[in-house]
């Protein structure tokens, strides 16, 4: 088969289209056809390099992986070749206390396809059959392709960790991106009250339109003004973010009382000073997030069937420039998802 590969970090560059050895499914695997990948921030860390991380190079990237059962299982009869299924991003050990409890991603065997092991960027993948969870028909496989990983990181911030409610009040920052823009209609599918920020008119319109009530821009001077005039003075009760220590600080200014700052990244910056006071005295929780369960991921699927989630692509290209999408991605010149789709055959 063929495939890209990361041997080294760097540029868009480094990504090497080759050809490969096909996957052989280990036992409680099966072998998925790749129709499309979607495009995340992730795909460009693991190309990029990670300070003090260390990524197990040589690497096929891509976790937002869509396709079809390649042949036929014995130990898996319903899973029929050809049946079109999402895999779920992140893998366990499925025996722990963690897994066993629907907490996957804390297992200490935990990685996700295209960072721990070979993902989808290429024809061809080996994945737990628990990973597999059926797209519904009324997508195509690059609308698919838009939606695992995203949508399962909004999902576990909002629902898991945060525990969203109806007609609270949430903050998405940064809401362009693949996760800010699923968590709009997360806390929406909930009943919340969505005020997103971003950096350009285009971006604050693109907001809106996903269904956030309010859209500021993040660098205002009276930004935090703004958000407890919005709320008539009650403040957010939770905070999505993975931007990081620029917004970090406005971010707590502008909980409530016993609200949650949820976060699953720092794209830009990790390192942040904190009134340790504001914390305690008005009960603020910070929260980590990574990824997801497949239960989770089953039941966002649910919600695609009913239309109820709908995704956020924005463009498609073919396999062959992936390297062009990672620039499109790291350029920020796009709103919603990149996905690459392989030629059908």
């Amino acid at each position: 088969m063929w495939g890209y590969v990361i041997e080294h970090h760097g540029g868009p560059e480094v990504l090497s289209w080759r050809e490969l050895p096909s996957p052989v499914p280990g036992p409680g695997e099966v072998l998925v056809r790749v129709a499309a990948v979607g495009v995340n921030h992730l795909d460009l860390w693991v190309r990029r390099g990670v300070p003090g991380h260390r990524f197990p190079l040589p690497l096929v990237p891509g976790s937002d992986i869509v396709g079809t059962i390649e042949e036929a299982v014995p130990q898996y009869p319903e899973l029929m070749p050809g049946t079109r299924y999402f895999v779920s991003p992140g893998y366990s050990c499925n025996r722990c206390l963690q897994c066993l409890t629907g907490q996957q991603q804390l297992c200490r065997s935990y990685g996700i396809f295209g960072e721990s092991c070979n993902g989808g960027y290429a024809r061809y993948v080996a994945v737990p059959a628990v990973n597999l969870v059926p797209i519904p028909e009324h997508l195509t496989f690059v609308e698919a392709a838009s939606m695992p990983l995203t949508f399962l990181t909004a999902w576990h911030m909002l629902v898991s960790r945060a525990h969203v409610r109806p007609g609270q009040w949430v903050l998405v920052q940064a809401a362009s991106s693949g996760v800010s823009s699923a968590a709009i209609q997360v806390a929406r599918l909930w009943g919340a009250n969505v005020i997103a920020t971003g950096s350009t008119p285009e971006k604050l319109e693109y907001a809106l339109k996903l269904g956030a009530g309010h859209a500021l821009e993040s660098s205002r001077e009276d930004f935090v003004k703004e958000v407890r005039r919005i709320t008539g003075g009650a403040g957010i009760d939770i905070v999505v973010d993975h931007v990081g220590a620029p917004t970090f600080k406005a971010g707590l200014a502008v909980l409530a009382k016993g609200g949650s700052l949820v976060l699953c990244g720092a794209t830009a910056g990790h390192l942040v000073e904190t009134d340790l006071r504001m914390v305690f005295f008005k009960g603020i929780s910070i929260l980590g997030s990574t990824m997801g369960s497949p239960g989770e991921m089953l039941e966002i699927a649910r919600h695609i069937a009913g239309r109820r989630l709908t995704p956020n692509l924005q463009r498609v290209l073919p396999i062959s420039e992936a390297a062009e999408a990672h620039r499109l991605v790291e350029g920020r010149m796009v709103l919603g998802k990149v996905v690459l789709a392989f030629p059908e055959e």
